[in-house]
C-alpha cells in the first residue's frame, strides 16, 4: 500500500503544481487587462471607449486590433490625446475589413403559355 500512498501523493502534488501554474496565468492576465483598460480609459474619450465596447461585443478580434493599435500610436505620440468618438470612427475604417456590397437581382420569369 505504500507504493500506491506514494503514487497518489504524487499525482496531488503534480495536480496541485498544475493549478498553481494556471492561477499565475490568469493573474498575469488580469493584470495585464488592468493595465490595457487604464490605458484606454487615458487615451479615449468616453463616447469613444463606449464605441469600442460596443464593437468589442461584436467584434472582438477588430476590437483587439484596434486596442493595440491605439496603445501603440499613444506611446509614440502620433496622435493627438485625447480620441474622441469621430477620431475613433476614422481609425475604425482604416482597420475594419471594407464590406462587399451585395446585389440581388430578381427576374421575372414570363410563362408562355
Amino acid at each position: 500500500m505504500s507504493g500506491e500512498d506514494e503514487e497518489l501523493e504524487r499525482l496531488r502534488q503534480q495536480r496541485m503544481a498544475e493549478l498553481q501554474a494556471r492561477a499565475a496565468e490568469e493573474q498575469a492576465r488580469r493584470q495585464k487587462e488592468l493595465e490595457k483598460a487604464a490605458v484606454l480609459r487615458a487615451i479615449l474619450t468616453p463616447e469613444a471607449r463606449q464605441r469600442l465596447n460596443n464593437l468589442k461585443l461584436i467584434r472582438p478580434e477588430i476590437a483587439e486590433r484596434v486596442e493595440a493599435y491605439l496603445i501603440q500610436v499613444s506611446q509614440t505620440g502620433n496622435v493627438r490625446l485625447p480620441i474622441d468618438d469621430d477620431g475613433l470612427k476614422l481609425i475604425l475604417e482604416k482597420i475594419m475589413p471594407r464590406r462587399k456590397e451585395t446585389k440581388i437581382e430578381w427576374r421575372s420569369r414570363v410563362s408562355g403559355w
